[in-house]
């Protein structure tokens, strides 16, 4: 098949791709079209459907996996499919493997690591606490699989734990260069701070927000998740559990962006810059993926808030 990844300006494309999401939407002369996601496991790419007349376009939902005929345009510095026709995909024309964006990162190997900084904590209520959550092979299995994000960041198989991974190293970088920083709580911080994606986001294929997620999103998820844990834990200090739940809490850094709390502990500040470094390099990377092969400005992104391009040389 030809996966997104390798799409240019100017290809026909007559493959199946799993449609995330179908809406009908409006031109600004009012005229109605489809607007659609598209995924494999390369990555996403908007899809249009400008004459809802044509054959299939009533045939499928958001989450099947649909026949196009499409070619490959460029919008806003950006890969875009105009689809010709379309029809929901029979079985035996896909593999549900090809669907599911994988880190391209070794995902075995990036456990071992985060697995050594578990390792490393000093604190013996912070390691227990650790170790119950990153030594169970159920919670490993599934922390391992899941997205960090459902668009925005890490939004792939292996995404939670290459983002937590990144967060750990750069904390443990902060530790060894600023010595006030308390190790051991700013680590075990970064390895709980997104923890709550667990329930806010639905595995694979799905990867959307569920009711919970929706409802108390996984900052106040996690923060339940690591409180519940610590109160098993026979003389879990209350003024330690307080300090890591705030490190949870304030982790985005500003109300208006989901914290809480804004940080008010020299970790938690630690905790919010390289979260917030983590995620911003991966949202740059990933636009700058999408954009191929094209070395000109690619156009406002909203999410950096800013007309971004390649490097030259």
């Amino acid at each position: 098949m030809k996966y997104i990844e390798t799409f240019r300006e100017g290809m026909h494309t007559s493959d199946v791709y799993l449609c995330k999401t179908k809406q009908i939407a409006l031109t600004k002369s009012g005229k109605e079209y489809g607007n659609l996601l598209l995924q494999d496991k390369t990555g996403t790419v908007d899809g249009k459907i400008w004459d809802l007349n044509s054959p299939g376009v009533g045939s499928f939902e958001a989450m099947d996996y649909i026949q196009i005929e499409a070619d490959v345009t460029i919008f806003q510095g950006a890969y875009q499919l105009n689809i010709k026709r379309v029809r929901k995909a029979r079985e035996g024309e896909y593999e549900e493997a090809d669907y599911l964006p994988v880190s391209k990162k070794d995902i075995g190997k990036m456990y071992q690591e985060l697995m050594k900084f578990v390792s490393s904590i000093k604190n013996p209520y912070l390691s227990q606490l650790a170790m119950s959550f990153f030594g169970d092979e159920t919670f490993a299995k599934a922390f391992r699989f899941h997205s960090a994000a459902k668009t925005v960041h890490h939004g792939f198989v292996g995404g939670l734990l290459e983002h937590t991974l990144s967060v750990t190293r750069l904390c443990d970088y902060y530790a060894s260069s600023y010595p006030m920083l308390n190790r051991d709580l700013l680590l075990t911080a970064a390895m709980f701070h997104d923890i709550g994606k667990l329930k806010e986001l639905s595995v694979f294929p799905e990867n959307d927000y569920t009711d919970d997620g929706q409802l108390l999103g996984h900052i106040v998820i996690g923060t339940e998740m690591v409180s519940d844990r610590m109160k098993t834990i026979p003389g879990f200090p209350p003024k330690l559990a307080a300090e890591l739940k705030h490190c949870i809490l304030a982790h985005h850094g500003e109300l208006e962006y989901g914290s809480p709390k804004k940080p008010a502990l020299l970790e938690a500040l630690a905790l919010n810059l390289a979260d917030n470094t983590d995620a911003k390099m991966e949202t740059m990377m990933e636009a700058l993926s999408a954009g191929g092969e094209n070395s000109g400005w690619l156009g406002f992104n909203r999410l950096l808030e800013s007309n971004i391009r390649r490097t030259e040389g």
